[in-house]
């Protein structure tokens, strides 16, 4: 696997993630702000929709234009705005990043303004660090906005308030053993409290079977 398949392969499992936390986003506070100095949320929303097709785009160029934050980030006029975008970005993603093999990700990348460097990094630490830690930031702000807005946040690598992550609300596939003593004819091996792997009990002994084990 090549990095750039690595970090599209991250992307598309986060941004279905992404899209419960912007599909919370109440229309009537589109311009609420938790402080007068901070973004309004659906500022916040339309940048975390928008982010990673935007940073891939900057970085499919060895030298690209620095950004003017000096404008600010739009301000959408409808929630319908926002779910639009997240699909246009990983679009973007998707068509961009294949054409950057390892030695295109390893090559310096640089922001320039007014033909001046501002900034200058290997591209795959800009990709990582801009394409997916400052949005996975983004995604823990608006969590606090949905907080703060009286939404129910949804949970993402682990359960919210509100809620468990989908894995954890699925019925186990496996009945956890209640005891540490297995017999050794079944192949099971302990890796500490209650934490065990089984290389399937008929591997090692042809008469030993499920209930035969659950009763060892």
């Amino acid at each position: 696997m090549t990095i750039g398949q690595s970090f599209l392969a991250a992307l598309e499992h986060e941004a279905a993630v992404t899209r419960k936390f912007l599909e919370r986003l109440p229309e009537d506070r589109l311009t609420w702000k938790p402080h007068e100095r901070s973004m309004s949320a659906g500022q916040l929303a339309y940048h975390l929709a928008t982010t990673p097709g935007q940073v891939v785009e900057m970085a499919s160029k060895d030298d690209a234009v620095a950004p003017d934050f000096s404008q600010g980030n739009p301000q959408p006029t409808s929630v319908k705005e926002v779910l639009e975008a997240p699909e246009r970005s990983v679009q973007a993603v998707k068509q961009l990043l294949p054409k950057l093999d390892d030695t295109a990700m390893e090559r310096t990348w640089r922001a320039l303004k007014d033909g001046r460097e501002m900034i200058a990094m290997p591209r795959v630490v800009f990709l990582r660090n801009i394409m997916l830690n400052h949005w996975y930031q983004h995604r823990g702000q608006f969590s606090v906005y949905l907080r703060l807005m009286g939404q129910k946040v949804p949970a993402s690598y682990g359960p919210s308030a509100d809620e468990m992550p989908e894995f954890m609300q699925q019925k186990a596939a496996v009945s956890w053993p209640a005891t540490n003593v297995w017999p050794r004819a079944c192949g099971a091996r302990w890796r500490g409290a209650r934490a065990w792997r089984s290389a399937a009990c008929s591997a090692e002994s042809a008469s030993c079977s499920t209930a035969t084990c659950a009763a060892a």
